[in-house]
Order: C-alpha cells, then sequence, then structure tokens
C-alpha cells in the first residue's frame, strides 16, 4: 500500500505530461545527433562505438523519465519512445522529403576501384576499412560501393570478380543444352 502511494505522490509531483514532453524532445535530440554522426556508426560498429551507444542510453534514462524511478514512470517513458518512433517511422514512409532530411543521402566510397576521399572523409569511414566491409582482398576489385541511409553498405564487384548466379549458370546450362542439339543434328 504504501508502494503504491509513492508512485501516485511520484506521478503527482512529476506529471505524466512532462514525461511524456521530457520523452519525446529526448528522442528528437537522439534523431538529430545519430542522423549527423551516426552513419558511420551503423555501417559498421566498433568497440568504441559500441560502448558509446550502451552508455547513451544510461545518460539520457533520468532527462526522460527525471527522478520517477517508479515502473509506472518506466512504462510511460517506454511507451512515449515506441509511439514517437512509430509515428515517425508513418510519416517518413509517407512524406519522402521528411525521409531523406532523417535519414540522409547515399555517400559513394568506391568507383571503379577507386577511393572516393570525399565520401570517406563525409561518413567518418576510415579507407583501411573499406576491404573488409567490402569482402574483398584488395579494394580495386569493387566496381562502386555506396553507404546508404540506413547505414547498410551496397557493394557491387567488378564483372570479372563478381561470382555467378543461378540466373548466370542456367543461362550457361541452355546454352550447352543447344549447342548440344546442334551436334546430335550435324551428327545425323
Amino acid at each position: 500500500m504504501h508502494l503504491l502511494a509513492d508512485q501516485t505522490a511520484s506521478l503527482i509531483r512529476f506529471g505524466i505530461l512532462d514525461k511524456v514532453v521530457r520523452t519525446v524532445l529526448i528522442y528528437a535530440a537522439l534523431v538529430l545527433i545519430l542522423r549527423f554522426v551516426g552513419r558511420r556508426t551503423l555501417a559498421q560498429l566498433n568497440p568504441f562505438d559500441l560502448v558509446v551507444l550502451l552508455l547513451l542510453s544510461n545518460v539520457v534514462q533520468n532527462a526522460i523519465i527525471g527522478p520517477d524511478n517508479s515502473v509506472t514512470g518506466g512504462v510511460v517513458g517506454a511507451l512515449t519512445l515506441v509511439a514517437t518512433n512509430e509515428i515517425v517511422v508513418r510519416v517518413a514512409r509517407s512524406h519522402p522529403r521528411f525521409s531523406r532530411i532523417l535519414a540522409g543521402r547515399r555517400a559513394v566510397l568506391v568507383r571503379d576501384g577507386q577511393v572516393d576521399e570525399h565520401g570517406l572523409r563525409n561518413t567518418g569511414i576510415a579507407a583501411e576499412e573499406l576491404d573488409e566491409f567490402a569482402h574483398v582482398d584488395r579494394i580495386e576489385e569493387v566496381e562502386r560501393m555506396t553507404l546508404l541511409p540506413g547505414g547498410k553498405l551496397d557493394v557491387h564487384l567488378k564483372a570479372d570478380i563478381e561470382p555467378a548466379t543461378k540466373h548466370d549458370v542456367a543461362a550457361l546450362t541452355r546454352q550447352i543444352q543447344a549447342l548440344q542439339a546442334s551436334v546430335d543434328r550435324l551428327a545425323r
């Protein structure tokens, strides 16, 4: 009974609306921070980036729910975060311009086997990391590598290095079968 009275008193002192407003403001601040410095982080977490992301949640906890450590305060903060994120995602899907503002643009990192220094500077990715990201022995094997707005890498190998696909094998099989039919006709 005493715990319920403490939670009720806490809600009165530090209202639900205050928690909602705080949560939305922190959400917006984190989106902006990650928008401007986070593409590299989203592309490939190194141990330092992981530590920062883990500590980030702890740093903003009190800013979201304040001194209220009640279950109710935590639930209000969590529900507000999830609802705010859902609203932002739906608005971004409906409005491509808003989505581009939030997510940013593609950044070309490699063109025709050559590192694009401008793209690296804009994303904060080191040239030494590109081989690892592309899963190649040498960056010269890459036709194009682009960092997409969501942090994923789009890698296209040069044609002579690109492995055969099922479609390629099927096309060759059809050609061999056609040649075999031609040889069989000539043999008759």
